[in-house]
């Protein structure tokens, strides 16, 4: 059974900062890219950050950040833990959603979703 666990969302006041945690099982990590989604009220749920597949060592990941983050966010995976991070700083109320963890195999378009975390930035 596949499961994604997202933990660390919480209040935090704009400026500040927040990490949060994807821990996976059921799945071969290394073969997924993970990614962070976020969906405020009213809204679509967006792309924050993608992290690809594999290993560190081999080839590298490569990130992928919205616009809206950029310089604020870092997107990290230690496969060892099997488990992906978002650092966030600077937060800003404009933030404030709730945070899905994905993971996404395109070579088998199998894609797995978190039961989502809740970040709240108040001004």
């Amino acid at each position: 059974q596949v499961q994604l666990v997202e933990s660390g969302g919480g209040l935090v006041q704009s400026g500040g900062s927040l990490r949060l945690s994807c821990a996976a099982s059921g799945i071969i990590f290394s073969r997924y890219d993970m990614g962070w989604y976020r969906q405020a009220p009213g809204k679509q749920r967006e792309l924050v950050a993608v992290i690809t597949g594999g290993f560190s060592t081999i080839s590298g990941f490569s990130t992928t950040y919205a616009d809206s983050v950029k310089g604020r966010f870092t997107i990290s995976r230690d496969t060892a833990q099997n488990t992906v991070f978002l650092q966030m700083n600077n937060l800003k109320p404009e933030d404030t959603a709730v945070y899905y963890c994905n993971a996404d195999r395109k070579l088998t378009r199998v894609t797995y979703w978190g039961q989502g975390t809740q970040v709240t930035v108040s001004s």
